[in-house]
């Protein structure tokens, strides 16, 4: 069987976009924001952002992504802790300590038929059913979700050290990259990975084909 997914360059316009919403608009208003008024209006800027993403694609009725529910639920949160403490630290270090948190999760929903990785790749590449149901790519998930699992914990010594250390232009500049370049290295292997465990088992993975799964 042949299993015909979109384009790479769909794939990272697809993942573009996802981040953009969800992560680096609300980074960067945060930036932007603190340097002219302060923490207050900046922690409003980049809540208000995401919560009118929400409202944007309810409005439309359009399919809201689990990445977009989970970093607006946890960006509630960090605004709430850094509004009443006025602490740009610790607004910082809630993101710090998710990471711990976020690779916890991962490992927790493991024993489930699809893991919480699973669910979150949908945000960027919907497979077919036929390929999701399939035992092989199930367990193919529960796999790779240590590998994202060290990801996380990476990401989170990283911007715990940067936190400590830089000023936060800084800190927002070497976090990002450094997450976002380990982030992209880590969906590299995985897609290299995901493609050869589907030839191990008789399927054959094609990037930028038309029908979604043709029969081969």
């Amino acid at each position: 069987m042949t299993v015909h997914l979109p384009a790479p360059l769909a794939l990272l316009r697809r993942g573009a976009q996802h981040l953009l919403e969800s992560t680096l608009v609300p980074l960067g208003l945060f930036y932007i924001v603190f340097t002219i008024v302060g923490l207050q209006g900046a922690l409003f800027a980049a809540l208000g952002w995401s919560l009118a993403a929400l409202a944007r694609r309810v409005v439309l009725r359009k399919d809201i992504p689990a990445v977009l529910w989970v970093t607006t639920a946890l960006l509630c949160v960090r605004t709430l802790v850094g509004y009443l403490t006025g602490s740009v630290f610790l607004y910082f270090l809630q993101p710090t300590v998710q990471n711990f948190a976020f690779a916890a999760i991962l490992l927790a929903t493991l024993p489930l038929n699809r893991p919480l990785l699973a669910k979150l790749a949908d945000d960027f590449c919907a497979f077919p059913t036929v390929i999701s149901g399939h035992p092989h790519v199930q367990r193919f998930f529960r796999q790779v979700s240590f590998l994202w699992a060290l990801v996380f914990i990476t990401n989170g010594v990283t911007t715990l050290w940067a936190l400590a250390s830089a000023t936060v232009g800084n800190f927002l500049m070497v976090s990002t990259a450094g997450s976002y370049s380990v982030v992209a290295i880590a969906a590299g292997v995985s897609l290299v990975w995901f493609r050869r465990s589907l030839r191990a088992h008789g399927i054959t993975l094609r990037l930028g084909g038309h029908k979604q799964v043709a029969a081969a």
